[in-house]
């Protein structure tokens, strides 16, 4: 039996989420700190709307969809933009871990790239899909992707990996 949004458990709901939504943040953010906090907020989001979906993939394209603008609020806030210098300034008393391979990879392509990347490959979104979600044609998003794909083979050559 199918759950509506309304059977469906906090639980149950992270648990088939959370790790979509984090993933996408941390593409975009490069900040492990911020793609939780997005990941939380985009979760409440989400809980308190109430809305309804058609059907599951639907819901995936909401939760897409919130994730990418809470991103880009968080990007043109205030404080995002001014505490880059008291960030350089803080000695950290811990490592974050890093990623490997491909998605450290990723990570340095420049935005335009890395989100419609991760969009594609990561999350298995059609062309159509992205288009709707970033509000870009499908031509743009085809370009972006093969521009994308390109920078991330040099990068991926540059590091000794195999493409």
């Amino acid at each position: 039996m199918n759950k509506t949004i309304r059977e469906l458990s906090a639980k149950e709901l992270v648990d088939m989420y959370s790790s979509m939504i984090y993933r996408l943040a941390y593409s975009r953010l490069c900040s492990v700190h911020d793609a939780e906090d997005i990941t939380q907020e985009v979760l409440l989001k989400y809980i308190r709307s109430g809305k309804s979906f058609r059907d599951e993939e639907h819901r995936k394209a909401w939760l897409i969809k919130v994730t990418v603008n809470s991103i880009k609020s968080l990007v043109s806030s205030a404080y995002n933009r001014h505490r880059a210098e008291l960030d350089e300034a803080t000695e950290l008393t811990y490592e974050e871990k890093e990623p490997t391979g491909v998605a450290e990879a990723v990570a340095k392509l420049p935005e335009k790239y890395r989100i419609v990347i991760h969009l594609f490959y990561f999350e298995e979104l059609s062309l159509k899909q992205i288009s709707e979600i970033t509000g870009k044609s499908e031509g743009t998003i085809k370009s972006q992707l093969s521009r994308g794909r390109e920078q991330l083979k040099e990068i991926l050559k540059e590091g000794n990996c195999y493409v």
